[in-house]
């Protein structure tokens, strides 16, 4: 059976959960992560030298970083509605799951981790709004290519861009900040409220 390594509230193992329940894919998840057991061991690191979650074991096979484990996952499995095999709409799937994990990831970590986790680390006001600023500014855009599909990400048909950016626009709404109103991210986000894996893994009440 898939192993699945990682803590169950991380964002970046729900966005495996929730890949494997849209799948119907069983799996067995075995929890890591801060206040459980540590992924800074030399037992994890030899599974990800970064010391981070999620990691998943497929038989002899080892992977970590969550979108690529989304792709493995949906292509191993023939899920060509969640990543198409035709080049050009695969890229844009591709393209969109990357703006997540690099743009938008980069945009709301310090705010996140200053509003939610209230890390002292992460105290200074200025920074804090820098992040707000360009957190909000990148919602933005989500919502514009949300009025330009009218349904999902990346067009009519729910994809892996969905899974990681759904996750994504639920901590945006769950955290205590100042929003401008996105009606296409709102639609979005009650759209995505209809899938039983999304109402499992990504609007559970965690951020």
């Amino acid at each position: 059976m898939l192993q699945l390594l990682g803590k169950s509230t991380s964002i970046n193992v729900r966005k495996v959960l929730w890949t494997c329940a849209e799948m119907n894919l069983a799996l067995e998840l075995e929890e890591w992560g801060a206040g459980i057991r540590s992924p800074d061991v030399a037992e994890f690191r030899a599974l990800n030298p970064n010391a981070m979650v999620p990691v998943i074991r497929d038989g002899g096979f080892v992977l970590w970083e969550s979108n690529t484990i989304c792709r493995y996952l949906a292509t191993k499995h023939g899920r060509t509605d969640l990543l198409p095999a035709e080049a050009a709409r695969r890229a844009v799937v591709e393209q969109w799951m990357d703006w997540q994990a690099t743009e938008l990831n980069n945009a709301w970590r310090y705010a996140f981790m200053a509003l939610v986790r209230r890390s002292a680390e992460h105290a200074d006001p200025a920074a804090i709004a820098a992040s707000v600023q360009q957190w909000n500014r990148h919602m933005t855009i989500l919502d514009g290519q949300l009025v330009k599909t009218g349904a999902f990400v990346t067009g009519p048909v729910f994809t892996l861009a969905d899974v990681v950016l759904g996750l994504s626009v639920n901590r945006w709404l769950m955290t205590p900040l100042q929003r401008p109103e996105l009606p296409a991210v709102a639609a979005y986000h009650a759209r995505l409220r209809e899938r039983p894996g999304f109402l499992a893994h990504g609007a559970n009440g965690t951020p």
